[in-house]
């Protein structure tokens, strides 16, 4: 399993993620966007722009998706 997620994300807490990650073992992968909300929209400060992220997140997916 892979989690994707931002770490400004209101609807999800990360630390219940991450021990849920934890119990899953070799099963799960946890990536986070750092300063990533819901939609993954990082704050202009970081730097990132949407395609930046986008293809954080695509290139993650794809090196797991290469090893399941």
């Amino acid at each position: 399993m892979l989690f994707l997620q931002g770490t400004r994300d209101e609807f999800a807490q990360l630390d219940l993620l991450r021990e849920v990650v934890r119990k899953l073992g070799d099963r799960a992968t946890l990536h986070l966007i750092e300063e990533g909300d819901h939609s993954f929209k990082v704050p202009k400060r970081t730097g990132k722009t949407e395609a930046d992220v986008m293809n954080e997140l695509a290139d993650t997916f794809q090196q797991w998706a290469n090893n399941v």
